[in-house]
Formats: C-alpha cells, structure tokens, sequence
C-alpha cells in the first residue's frame, strides 16, 4: 500500500495539514480497498497547531519509508526549520521519494534546495517572499499547482485540494480521483495551470474609505464601457490622483480592477446561467467575444467553456 508521511511542524497550518489527512485517508480502490496509509509524522512528540497541539505517532524516520511525502503550510515564515527536518527531506528526496508542499510549505521545501533551477509555486501572497529568499528556484504565483515529477508544490489551502486530487489520479486513475473528489464536494477538473484568482475575490479596500463607494459604483456598472477618465469624473479627483489613491488602497490600478470585476461577474453568469459566451460578454462589458475571451483566460488560466464545464 501506498504510503503518504504528512510533516507536522511548529506553526503548521491546521487546516493545510488536515487537507491531506482527510483526502489521502478516505481514498478507495474499485475493489473497497484503502488506497494510501497516511502517517502524520515531526520531530518532537508534540506540535504546535496555533489553535490546538497536536500529537504526532510517528517521528522523522518514517519520512524514509514513505512513497509520497506532504510538507504542509506554516504560519510563521520567518521561524527557522530545524536542521533534522531538512536533513530528513534531502535524504528522501536522494532515494527518489515524491515530495509535495501545500501553501507556503513551499518555503521548507525551498529551504532543502531540492527546488533549485526548478519552477515552484505558493500562496500569492508569499509569492515575492519566496522569490527574494531563494533566487534559485523560479516562482510562478499565478497557478494552482506545479508538478515537477518528484517535486510538487501548490498555492493555498483550496489549491492543495487540487494538488491531491492530481497525485491521486496519477497514482490510481481518474475514477479513483473523481471519486475523492466527490467526497470532497470539489470539481476534479482544475488542473494546474488555472490562475490562483479563479476565486471570485477583489482586492479590498478599507472599510469607510474613500475607494469604497468608487468600487461599489465600478462594480454595478463595469458592464458599460468605462474609461479611466469616466472613473476619475465619478470619484471626483484627477486620473493621477485617482491611480495613486486606487494603488495605496487595493494595491493595483482602477483598469485592472474593473477588467477583474468583469470577469467576476463572467463566472458568476457562467455558473449559474446557460447564457451562451457570447452574450456573457457582452453583458460583463466587452467588445468583443475575442477579447472576452482572452481576459478570461489571463485572469482564471482557462476557458469560459472549461470554466463553465467545471463549475456550472
């Protein structure tokens, strides 16, 4: 049986150390049979979870028995990594075990130098952290996942679903995957290369600012054909002021912010209506299918099509 070793560190992210437990545990064969052995393993008896501790049955010599093992996200990035625990991952990394990191378990993994020269992903947020600390390892932070082979890594929590599912069904096919997926009330269509703002998120702005009302005006009315002259009028500033104001309090400038509440709006109409594309686009503000669907591609990392397969 296949034997997956989840490492609990102190600051461990519960819920990226549960994904795993819970996706890996519940798999089944065709035939009734459990598909994997899970093993929380770490290297002191007792971790700390941040909300809860937790006890590990297994220590850091079970990482050498295991096929597959799951490094987890940590809370705390600029806590070190003990030396045993890196020690531990290069020797199973020499003997050839698959090693996969979920959210910023990238940043242990990156630690060991196994990803060195090779592409890795994590959490956008810790994306430029990443790429500062390790210069070797060349980060992409718009995917869900990357498989190198031996060396996988992910975004955050929802996207190492996503990176399960896919181990799963390299191992055991696509019925057993789907069936994972299933019991994880998730698509198993999302591959690896979808934008990590599949999400419907925007980027926020404080509470009572003055952005506030401006947002809530460019997102009731992004399916017009609004310039940034148009936006500025509104607001009552000057563009300049405007994209200085937008770039403080949402960290990008108002076009991008009204290309992204299109494509919101997009997915919400392609989840939940059979509207055909074309008129999607039109309804989001476009002025053309094509140019829809470019946006939509740049921004979710896949079709309208595949997006509506996946989620409608």
């Amino acid at each position: 049986m296949h034997t997956v070793a989840v490492l609990a560190l102190d600051g461990v992210i519960a819920f990226d150390l549960s994904t795993p437990v819970e996706v890996f545990s519940r798999s089944r064969l065709p035939d009734g049979r459990a598909a994997y052995r899970v093993r929380i393993c770490a290297a002191t008896p007792e971790v700390d979870a941040g909300v809860f501790a937790l006890r590990a049955p297994w220590g850091l010599e079970e990482l050498a028995e295991a096929h597959t093992i799951i490094v987890p996200g940590v809370a705390d990035l600029a806590a070190p990594v003990a030396g045993e625990v890196l020690d531990a991952l290069r020797r199973a990394a020499g003997a050839g075990t698959r090693i996969a990191s979920i959210c910023t378990g990238a940043f242990v993994l990156a630690a060991t130098g196994v990803l060195d020269g090779r592409r890795a992903t994590t959490h956008w947020i810790a994306a430029g952290l990443l790429a500062a600390r390790h210069p070797s390892v060349e980060v992409d932070p718009d995917v869900l996942y990357v498989d190198n082979g031996q060396f996988l890594t992910s975004a955050g929590a929802a996207a190492g679903l996503d990176l399960c599912l896919h181990m799963i069904r390299c191992d055991h096919g696509s019925a057993v995957a789907a069936d994972a997926a299933r019991l994880s009330v998730m698509p198993l269509e999302r591959e690896g290369g979808q934008a990590q703002f599949i999400v419907h998120e925007q980027p926020p702005s404080p509470r009572g600012s003055l952005m506030e009302p401006v947002l809530r005006w460019m997102e009731e009315n992004c399916g017009k054909e609004l310039t940034l002259d148009d936006i500025a009028a509104h607001a009552g500033m000057s563009t300049r002021t405007l994209n200085r104001r937008f770039r403080e309090q949402t960290g990008t400038t108002p076009l991008q912010w009204l290309h992204r509440a299109r494509i919101r709006r997009a997915q919400h109409l392609l989840e939940t209506t059979a509207h055909p594309v074309d008129r999607i686009a039109a309804q989001v503000g476009f002025g053309s299918p094509t140019a829809f669907r470019d946006r939509f591609k740049r921004v979710t990392g896949t079709s309208p099509h595949a997006y509506r397969r996946a989620f409608g």
